[in-house]
């Protein structure tokens, strides 16, 4: 199993694939880490050398990726929410940030379901 950036690629799947379970590289830029690295996009992991390997670990380090781009992406939220910008209250409150409407999905920012009691109706 080789292992770049600190996680462990499959062997079983292609390069193209494998990189993408590295957070930051997706399918396009893993293709071009590819190119870069001048590894064959359809060779799978297990086929690739030490010396790919050391090729592709040096492409990859260019990126920013992992731990680095999380606590970015953290950082960058957390300024939203700071300065008190309409998506920084939304992270806040735990609602969708994007224009989405939230009268009858957006379950999975919301949370469960909140019941709320029906008013007693007054007897004449």
């Amino acid at each position: 199993m080789a292992r770049i950036a600190g996680i462990d690629i499959p062997k079983q799947k292609r390069g193209v694939i494998a990189l993408t379970y590295i957070f930051g590289i997706g399918k396009s830029r893993a293709q071009e880490i590819l190119a870069e690295a001048k590894v064959d996009v359809s060779k799978k992991v297990s086929d690739w050398d030490d010396d790919e390997i050391g090729r592709i670990r040096d492409a990859v380090g260019t990126y920013t990726i992992e731990g680095e781009l999380r606590s970015e992406v953290q950082l960058n939220i957390k300024r939203l929410m700071d300065i008190g910008c309409y998506r920084g209250i939304r992270h806040r409150v735990g609602l969708p940030l994007r224009g989405q409407r939230t009268k009858n999905n957006s379950r999975t920012r919301k949370g469960k379901r909140k019941t709320v009691a029906n008013k007693k109706k007054a007897t004449k």
